[in-house]
């Protein structure tokens, strides 16, 4: 990838290297982590180094000559303003100075006191952007931005403290193919999503892959999200039950669940904590008073925990599971919690994801299996 602000803007902190030897840095580096755990090579999955995001934010920054995009500076001394930004995907990048050029024309209306915009794109070309204010917004703001809204093809939501304005959907719908089928996922503005569509399809095939070395069973996903792995691994196992502590997850989750036709899951709000406790018997919660826990047989758990890892108690539960696939989005936490899985488990199977080139972020993926 090409970028005139390489070096410069923060967003980016790989710019010196080719792609190729960034994925092989990132590579060696997860290879010594995990070598304790007799892990001899590693699956790699690259990302396309350009156009690969789908979900972007920018602050709006005013000088004398209009408002701007902004990034963070990469030697943390302020704000970049920006021309360009080549790593997000096309439908944002069409969009990206139409829309600045719209509030610049606005004077008023649409650019007083605007800080900062984000986007969430789909592959399909449907694009949701959210502008957001230090001022209440009013009935002409909305009347111009309804005319945007139709100008640029896009939804429009507009926020400012204690005020959201959503124009039309507050969501985008993505239609990713995954396992030989297509699989729709609605994509909310507040919640969480996997930004990088192609590796995300790439992660969802790899957990599949381990699925089907599965005879089946139950399956037991914690920090399930949206659903993203729970929805297309479901077809591999009897009954599914998944937990997310996000209240807009779990309603986005099981509206992936209706739109997919998929009937095998339960989505609990509960947290990984909470869950082990639930299972281990140590304390009743209402949300599972229609869910009889004794009628699961679990094979197989998912975790994809934040870049804290996982707690003790989760570590133990899990550890009593014939098969283990852990995603992580921190090599460094995973291999701190290997250190107690594989006194249970061995690794079996063993993946990289690049979802974000230029940057020293690296998502893992390890497939365990009790001994």
């Amino acid at each position: 990838m090409e970028c005139k602000h390489f070096g410069t803007c923060g967003s980016c902190t790989i710019y010196e290297l080719s792609y190729e030897d960034e994925l092989k840095e990132k590579k060696e580096r997860v290879s010594s982590l995990l070598k304790p755990f007799e892990v001899d090579e590693l699956e790699v999955f690259h990302a396309t180094p350009e156009h690969y995001r789908a979900r972007a934010e920018f602050k709006i920054w005013h000088d004398d000559f209009g408002a701007n995009y902004a990034m963070g500076r990469l030697d943390k001394k302020g704000s970049l303003n920006i021309e360009e930004c080549p790593k997000v995907i096309e439908p944002i990048e069409k969009r990206m100075k139409p829309l600045l050029n719209a509030i610049n024309s606005s004077v008023e209306v649409l650019k007083k006191r605007i800080f900062a915009v984000e986007f969430l794109a789909s592959t399909r070309d449907e694009v949701l952007v959210t502008m957001i204010y230090h001022r209440k917004l009013d009935e002409v703001w909305e009347l111009e931005a309804r005319e945007l809204e139709k100008i640029l093809d896009v939804k429009i939501i507009g926020r400012s403290r204690k005020q959201k304005v959503v124009l039309s959907d507050e969501f985008v719908t993505e239609k990713l193919f995954i396992d030989e089928k297509d699989t729709i996922y609605r994509y909310y503005e507040s919640g969480f999503t996997q930004p990088n569509p192609a590796v995300n399809i790439q992660m969802i095939e790899w957990a599949i892959k381990q699925a089907k070395r599965v005879d089946g069973g139950d399956f037991l996903e914690l920090y399930c999200g949206l659903g993203n792995f729970t929805i297309p691994l479901s077809k591999y196992f009897r009954k599914v039950l998944a937990t997310e502590i996000s209240k807009r997850s779990i309603y986005s989750a099981k509206e992936n669940c209706s739109l997919n036709g998929v009937e095998n899951i339960e989505f609990i709000r509960l947290s990984s904590e909470e869950m082990t406790q639930a299972l281990n018997r140590e304390r009743k919660f209402t949300r599972l008073k229609d869910i009889d826990l004794d009628s699961y047989d679990f094979s197989t758990v998912l975790v994809d925990p934040p870049r804290a890892g996982l707690d003790s108690g989760t570590i133990t539960l899990i550890s009593n599971i014939e098969h283990i696939i852990y995603i992580s989005c921190n090599p460094e936490t995973l291999a701190r919690d290997l250190v107690e899985l594989t006194k249970s488990h061995r690794v079996v199977d063993s993946a990289i994801f690049d979802q974000f080139p230029h940057t020293h972020h690296v998502e893992s993926g390890v497939l365990l299996v009790k001994t």
